[in-house]
């Protein structure tokens, strides 16, 4: 009788049910994330109307049936590509801002460039407008508003603390001002039909001086302190002001 031979490693795990059901999952997820990414691509160059359910099916390389099994239809797609841009833009913009900026009103102006040179926050601001008519979309929106204030005061609140400044505000009602402008901002500019960087100028208006740097001997102490501190990266030095 011949030797049974041993399965490979490979073999055992795909037949292992539970390493089906994360093949599975893992396929999903970048089934979404592809759908996602050409649905972003054409609702922002055609608008909802304009595009199709096929159309971003060929964009993703899926079938139509995929969409509505992923998203049930076309709004709910819409809805979640703008809350995902946003977030995106939004970690993009602290990225940007963070340790480049010497001074308070220099840091609030990356941010603002950052958000008002992009198309997201309109996107998003259209997705919010769409739940008036479907309100079963709202929860999201109003998930990623919260993920918004809450991440944008982590960075806020980071920043204060790195570069020993001083916010006017409390950091929350700072955070929760940011976006909130940015909003609003964006919906008179679409409806005015201004430019990204006439928003920008009016979005730095209404913020005004968020925050203070420290007195000049205090930000000598700052650095002197962190040039001491054995262990300190050059990178954390250039992040003082």
């Amino acid at each position: 009788m011949a030797p049974k031979s041993v399965p490979s490693a490979s073999e055992t795990a795909e037949s292992d049910p539970k390493h089906a059901v994360r093949a599975t999952r893992t396929a999903g997820r970048q089934m979404r994330s592809r759908l996602l990414d050409g649905a972003s691509r054409l609702f922002r160059e055609r608008g909802l109307a304009g595009a199709s359910i096929s159309d971003i099916a060929a964009a993703a390389d899926a079938f139509p049936s995929q969409i509505t099994y992923y998203f049930r239809t076309k709004e709910a797609l819409f809805v979640e590509a703008a809350c995902r841009d946003v977030l995106y833009l939004a970690l993009a913009a602290e990225q940007h801002a963070a340790g480049k900026q010497l001074s308070p009103v220099g840091y609030t102006s990356a941010l603002v460039d950052s958000v008002m040179g992009s198309d997201a926050v309109g996107f998003f601001v259209e997705a919010m407008t769409l739940t008036r008519r479907r309100q079963d979309l709202a929860p999201l929106v109003e998930r990623t508003v919260e993920r918004l204030h809450a991440e944008g005061l982590r960075a806020y609140a980071a920043e204060m603390a790195a570069r020993g400044w001083q916010s006017r505000l409390d950091p929350e009602t700072s955070a929760r001002r940011f976006w909130t402008i940015a909003i609003g901002v964006t919906l008179e500019g679409q409806a005015m039909g201004r430019s990204p960087d006439d928003l920008a100028v009016e979005m730095l208006r209404l913020l005004g001086t968020q925050a203070d740097a420290p007195p000049e001997t205090a930000r000598l102490r700052m650095v002197s302190g962190t040039k001491s501190t054995p262990g300190s990266s050059p990178a954390g030095k250039e992040k003082q002001p």
